[in-house]
């Protein structure tokens, strides 16, 4: 929703960039969008991990004597949710005043 309506508004930095305000806006949004869309894309293959470990689980494939790769999903799947706990107030927070 957020990069339709930047691409809608012309926010996306290139070629078709159109802001009048301050010029470090097309900095800022190139920022923006290679650390949302390397989040989203890390998402997307935790996404796939879970799935997979599922599909393992479902065929128990995991016992007490052998869960690693359970183990490591997780800690994969932790470390992009620490990623958004730092990018969320970086991009959507900080420099809001009112």
């Amino acid at each position: 929703v957020e990069y339709s309506d930047k691409w809608h508004h012309h926010l996306v930095p290139g070629r078709h960039f159109q802001y009048d305000g301050q010029p470090q806006v097309e900095l800022f949004l190139s920022f923006y969008f290679a650390m949302t869309g390397m989040h989203a894309l890390h998402m997307v293959v935790g996404v796939g991990l879970m799935l997979v470990l599922l599909g393992l689980a479902l065929r128990d494939r995991f016992s007490p004597d052998y869960y690693a790769p359970v183990e490591m999903g997780g800690l994969y799947w932790h470390f992009v949710d620490i990623i958004w706990i730092f990018l969320f107030p970086l991009l959507y927070l900080i420099g809001r005043h009112q």
